[in-house]
């Protein structure tokens, strides 16, 4: 049980920074283990509004049924349609947040002001002491660093039949764009038996395209699908980095999780599911007294993988607008236990160069110069 030592001071095994999916299952796993752990938020009540999903089989086992709203089979369209060979599954948002339940006197309401591996600092003058903090604040968005954008509607599924279906990714050219332009995708994912959220997203961009570019596009998208927006309809914006914020200097910060720990898949912005695996483990590992937290976290080939993934970024920033289409062309044709290993697999280097090197073999010479000179760490060329 945390306990409080005097002079504002309070004392727990584990301080959990942060309260949104990272962390909250990170406190909920600790707590069930019956680890001393502690949670730390400014609002730590405040409804998820986000929508989260995942791959169906990257979900742990021990998240309830409750927490999945939905599962069905997705599609994919780059140059031409693909179908994926898994299903994809979306979060019921506060079903999630009610799965990851917490002990009331585990939480404490706060705004952090300054951390470092043991001692945090709250604005009111209390102080917390832990011998691990785990940082799940999220990762701040940076105009320096790559960004994530989307902007969404939420539509009734029996109004608009020609979109209830679940599309991974749609890059066609129906949203008044040009091949000069900077390219944005169609996001559809049914959110229950009702509801449908449709979103048009940039996937990565340095600067990312802006909020009201987006909402211009998805609304030229769906009218040319025969889907006339009234402007009454739900809303949901996106904006987030894709690239973790620099590492604390010697180390000297708290143990950085979820999206906030470089957890975010570089290129495609997912990190709930991995992040739920996390918390299992640290958990383990935590009521098992493992010293070294942060190998629990990243594995030696769990670290390569990162870095593959990172050079894929890398190449995703460089393309012209016009080859993006065909990158991802090529990506949907490789084998589909390959295209799992780049999505999904964190433990699979030696998969994930694989799929890498499958793909520089199969696009054409212009894309691959591009995909080689990115992990040769060289300039971009013959654009």
């Amino acid at each position: 049980m945390a306990r409080v030592q005097g002079q504002g001071t309070i004392a727990a095994h584990v301080a959990v920074l942060g309260l949104g999916p990272a962390g909250r299952a990170a406190l909920h796993r600790l707590t069930a283990r019956g680890v001393d752990a502690i949670g730390i938020d400014q609002d730590p009540t405040r409804p998820w509004r986000p929508t989260y999903a995942a791959w169906a089989d990257e979900i742990p086992g021990w998240v309830p049924p409750a927490a999945i709203s939905t599962t069905s089979p997705a599609s994919a369209w780059a140059l031409s349609e693909h179908r994926a060979a898994r299903d994809y599954s979306v979060f019921d948002t506060r079903g999630l947040q009610r799965a990851l339940s917490c002990p009331d006197d585990r939480v404490l309401t706060g705004r952090v002001v300054g951390a470092d591996g043991h001692d945090v600092s709250l604005a009111d003058g209390r102080t917390v002491r832990a011998g691990i903090v785990l940082d799940a604040r999220g990762n701040r968005p940076d105009v320096h660093r790559a960004q994530q954008t989307a902007v969404g509607v939420v539509l009734r599924r029996t109004d608009v039949p020609v979109l209830d279906r679940t599309w991974f990714m749609d890059w066609r050219r129906d949203n008044g764009t040009g091949p000069g332009d900077p390219p944005s995708f169609l996001y559809v994912v049914p959110l229950d038996d009702e509801r449908l959220l449709a979103e048009e997203t940039c996937l990565v961009g340095r600067p990312a395209l802006s909020e009201r570019e987006l909402r211009h596009r998805l609304h030229v998208r769906l009218a040319a699908r025969g889907v006339r927006l009234t402007g009454d309809e739900t809303t949901e914006t996106v904006r987030f980095s894709v690239e973790p914020e620099p590492a604390d200097p010697a180390g000297s910060g708290p143990l950085r999780i979820g999206a906030r720990g470089g957890l975010m898949h570089p290129a495609t912005g997912y990190s709930v599911a991995v992040s739920l695996d996390i918390a299992e483990r640290l958990s383990v590992a935590v009521a098992d007294g493992a010293a070294d937290l942060d190998a629990v976290i990243w594995t030696p080939a769990e670290r390569r993988v990162h870095r593959l993934r990172t050079t894929g970024l890398t190449t995703l920033l460089r393309l012209r607008s016009d080859q993006v289409p065909a990158f991802f062309e090529a990506f949907f044709r490789l084998p589909r236990g390959l295209q799992r290993a780049y999505l999904s697999r964190r433990d699979r280097p030696t998969a994930t160069m694989a799929a890498m090197m499958t793909m520089a073999a199969t696009m054409r010479p212009s894309l691959t110069r591009i995909a080689v000179s990115s992990a040769m760490g060289g300039p971009a060329k013959d654009r």
